[in-house]
């Protein structure tokens, strides 16, 4: 399978780090195809934990290209951050490749960002303050900062003083501190030289690759749920997430992807603001959240937690055109005497198996479940289908059902080999 698309079929947070490591170490490039460092990735190998942000997750794996497209929004010093960190670990970042035509994050978007949910009041959307959706809203409004743009020096002095100009307005209208352009422009320029032998044509070097056979590997940061066009908006991310964003943001044709995989897991987890049917806002959501260890890589913020919604992944099935399921954490829910999963909504009285036309309706909709049978014993040592509880086998054979997409690997614990692989992809 020479293109293969990973990405979220939930609200994140679903192990896509993990997922993509896994299937990075058979490919040649993993091109990370949208998002920026407001969302993290956690890998663990032999026992040791790499927290990703903004690298692709096939800079963990030797003879790998890891490879940022231009749909990525890059904050260059976190960028070097986490480069120098990985680095002093030991990881070979030498090979990463950034597409020339990325847009930067300035200093002043992380700022906006700020501003912005300051002004919002009550109506917050839960940002993480990065500065993504201001840098996103500029490079649509033809006013943002691209990697090529570092290495012209006048050019950028322009563009950053023409993009900055009302921002400080806003700034000085709520109180908060004014940013000189000209010391913005000087930051930038600062990383020019370092990032210079990074830059590349992405689309080029990956249809090249495509053509010569190799295997690439489309990483997608955050989810399904929270695609700007697709998920529940307005407590949604500034990208697509979703498989259509993996071709703009590497800049390939749709007749080149082979699979599509969504990654989910057992149960269900959203982090910030915004409707979520299954949410258990108690002590059985505490427990899952302690259990589970759902805590954000990037925030550290507690992740809500839930019950699988099979209406959630289906449309994620259907959205993306997916071809398999990945599913993680099921080592979770052992020792629970029965699961319930989440089959339908009832809206005003109506019951609907699919998702709400609107979102007043969604953030209506009462779950409908239906309760599967649990297990007691540890399957973190399984490795084989076969080897699950039959408990488990039927749980997974009845989300295969659900979600109209066949289960093609499962996640029993945290590490690397901790998997149980059903169908080889690469």
């Amino acid at each position: 399978m020479p293109a293969v698309i990973v990405l979220g079929a939930q609200w994140g947070d679903e192990g896509k780090g993990k997922a993509t490591d896994q299937l990075g170490q058979n490919t040649d490039y993993v091109v990370k195809f949208n998002g920026g460092n407001n969302a993290g990735h956690t890998v663990v190998i032999d026992g040791e934990k790499y927290a990703l942000h903004l690298l692709p997750a096939g800079i963990l794996s030797e003879g790998v290209t890891p490879i940022i497209g231009n749909g990525v929004v890059v904050d260059i010093e976190v960028m070097f951050q986490e480069i120098d960190e990985m680095a002093s670990r030991g990881v070979d970042c030498s090979r990463l490749k950034v597409s020339s035509n990325a847009h930067i994050i300035p200093s002043y978007n992380r700022l906006m960002d700020q501003a912005n949910e300051r002004a919002r009041g009550k109506n917050q959307i839960g940002t993480t303050g990065r500065g993504i959706g201001p840098t996103y809203a500029d490079k649509m409004n033809r006013i943002g900062i691209r990697i090529q743009d570092l290495f012209d020096p006048e050019g950028l002095a322009e563009k950053v003083e023409a993009a900055l100009a009302p921002k400080n307005e806003i700034f000085a209208a709520v109180g908060m501190e004014t940013l000189n352009p000209e010391v913005v422009t000087e930051e930038l320029l600062a990383y020019a030289d370092r990032i210079r032998p990074m830059m590349c044509d992405v689309s080029l070097e990956v249809n090249e690759a495509l053509d010569r056979g190799d295997t690439v590997l489309f990483e997608g940061g955050q989810a399904t749920m929270l695609d700007i066009d697709h998920g529940t908006y307005p407590f949604v991310t500034s990208s697509n997430p979703t498989a259509g964003g993996a071709l703009t943001g590497a800049g390939v044709g749709p007749t080149r992807i082979d699979r599509v995989i969504g990654v989910a897991k057992a149960y269900t987890t959203r982090v910030g603001e915004g409707p979520f049917p299954t949410e258990l806002d108690d002590k059985v959501g505490e427990a899952l959240r302690v259990k589970g260890g759902e805590f954000g890589v990037t925030t550290g913020r507690a992740r809500r937690t839930g019950w699988f919604d099979a209406v959630v992944v289906r449309y994620a099935t259907r959205i993306n055109g997916l071809t398999d399921i990945c599913l993680t954490k099921l080592d979770v829910l052992s020792g629970y005497p029965s699961i319930p999963v989440c089959v339908a909504y009832e809206i005003d009285g109506v019951r609907t198996e699919e998702m709400p036309l609107d979102q007043a309706g969604f953030a209506k909709a009462v779950p409908v479940y239906e309760e599967l049978p649990g297990w007691d014993e540890d399957i973190s040592g399984c490795r084989t289908f076969e080897e699950l509880p039959v408990n488990a086998q039927a749980y997974i054979a009845r989300l295969e059902e659900l979600s109209k997409c066949r289960i093609q690997s499962i996640g029993v614990g945290p590490g690397r080999e901790a998997t149980i692989v059903r169908y080889p992809l690469i």
